[in-house]
């Protein structure tokens, strides 16, 4: 009986040092690494783009309109269309797949639906040849001319899908912070994606027959920044500033395969996603 308190004080310091390392491995466990987990969001977007030159090649036309304004075409926020699986294409989306080859680092295959609508009504310049039994049958060089919607509307609206593959690197900033949690993880996430354009463009041009059919445009290159809330290690809310370079050389126009529109323009988008990962 006379080593009884050191035997409950042994006894002590052994629940104490399991109850040490229990934590530490639940630790471990809330905060194990990002490798060899899937990972898949949904989200939505604005998007906007800088001026470009159009050039439109046909058999009775061929001509350039310069420095044309575009905007996006962002829906009324609500349930319709957002969350109704009937009408997402109406709105601007951003879906994504991955897979975490690395803790840090990821890849993933995604599409942004973006929406590209030439402002109808501006006054451009426009150089080139009309001969296609118009009322706008001529040759111009340098002229002003209206965008109006007897001459030319034009839009990738059905969308303009972005189907790409991005490599992401994603940085825990808490313990950067001292900050300690179990529950929720705050992201720091950069990447670099390309891939290529299949819009779904609607053109009316001239008297031609309005053409709108899905088609392989061109090709595209992105970088992005953003930020990422992760909560108990399955669920996260990620917003992002994505920006690229979008390149179409081969937009179809009417249902002439020999007619056609190419374009470049800069594209900045603002996405918002709600997405999940899982081993």
């Amino acid at each position: 009986m006379r080593n009884l308190p050191y035997l409950l004080i042994s006894l002590l310091i052994i629940c104490y040092c399991n109850k040490i390392s229990a934590q530490e491995q639940e630790e471990k466990t809330i905060h194990k690494g990002n490798k060899g987990k899937f990972y898949i969001y949904h989200g939505w977007h604005e998007s906007s783009y800088t001026k470009s030159d159009i050039h439109f090649k046909g058999d009775k036309f061929n001509f350039i309109i310069k420095d044309v304004s575009s905007t996006d075409r962002v829906m009324p926020y609500g349930f319709n269309p957002y969350l109704n699986p009937k009408t997402f294409s109406n709105v601007q989306t951003s879906s994504r797949i991955g897979y975490y080859f690395h803790d840090n680092f990821s890849v993933s295959l995604g599409n942004d639906h973006m929406k590209y609508v030439m402002t109808n009504g501006q006054i451009v310049k426009i150089n080139g040849v009309i001969k296609a039994g118009s009322d706008y049958d001529r040759i111009y060089n340098n002229e002003d001319i209206i965008l109006s919607e007897d001459f030319l509307k034009y839009e990738h609206t059905n969308g303009l899908n972005f189907i790409n593959i991005e490599v992401n690197r994603v940085d825990d900033i808490l313990p950067l912070l001292k900050i300690e949690s179990k529950h929720i993880q705050v992201n720091l996430v950069e990447g670099l994606g390309v891939g290529f354009l299949y819009p779904h463009t609607d053109v009316t041009l001239l008297d031609y027959e309005r053409h709108d059919h899905f088609h392989l445009a061109g090709y595209g290159i992105t970088a992005k920044s953003g930020i990422n809330f992760t909560f108990l290690k399955h669920f996260f809310i990620q917003a992002e500033l994505k920006g690229g370079f979008m390149n179409m050389p081969d937009v179809r126009i009417t249902f002439n395969e020999n007619e056609k529109a190419s374009q470049h323009f800069f594209a900045l988008q603002k996405v918002i996603v709600f997405g999940g990962m899982f081993r």
